[in-house]
């Protein structure tokens, strides 16, 4: 599908820079499918079990075992 916008020229050489793109098309689909995709990574680290301290590291027989 071709949609004509008008993008503002700053924040498009922004998001290229960030996005690592080369061309206004692949720097607008990064963009959209790294919005798109953001509840799903929010979820993967919140979901994480070593996320604010979930890991063994705050297992106290774990650390009385670990070398140092």
């Amino acid at each position: 599908m071709r949609t004509i916008i008008d993008v503002d020229d700053e924040l498009l050489e922004a998001a290229q820079s960030e996005l690592g793109t080369a061309t206004k098309k692949d720097t607008v689909n990064e963009a959209l499918r790294y919005v798109a995709e953001r509840k799903a990574r929010s979820r993967a680290v919140l979901d994480d079990p070593f996320f604010l301290g979930g890991s063994d590291l705050t297992d106290p027989d774990v650390m009385r075992g670990a070398r140092r």
